[in-house]
């Protein structure tokens, strides 16, 4: 399993009314996460010919993040076959290593000219394996 991080240092913008990370931003970070290690490792043909579309999202929240505090976004695939794979993003206090949310998203890969489902080929699954 080949895993990708990213750091954010949490800014006044990320906060919610109780001055913690609105939890709407931790499912932006998810796909930010996501998108980047797409972007990172797949090649210019892969990127003309496919684009992923998200089919299910869940996320747990663990503990709070505040302003300044240093994330570790972590993401990886935990499985892939046909048209679809699940893709995990851990999110931690980069200075603690406490676990803040974790989350699991069930993707589509879909063709750019076809506009409908691919099948993921050997070539993107190695990308990430």
């Amino acid at each position: 399993m080949q895993t990708f991080e990213i750091h954010i240092i949490v800014a006044q913008d990320d906060l919610d009314n109780l001055n913690h990370v609105n939890n709407v931003r931790y499912v932006q970070w998810v796909q930010d996460v996501a998108e980047q290690h797409w972007h990172t490792k797949a090649t210019d043909d892969m990127l003309s010919e496919y684009f992923w579309i998200l089919l299910k999202h869940t996320i747990e929240y663990k503990n709070p993040a505040v302003l300044g505090d240093v994330l570790k976004l972590k993401t990886f695939i935990i499985e892939s076959g046909g048209v679809k794979c699940v893709r995990k993003v851990e999110i931690y206090n980069k200075n603690t290593e406490k676990l803040l949310a974790s989350s699991e998203t069930k993707w589509c890969l879909v063709s750019q000219q076809t506009m409908k489902p691919a099948r993921i080929t050997e070539e993107i699954k190695t990308l990430f394996s």
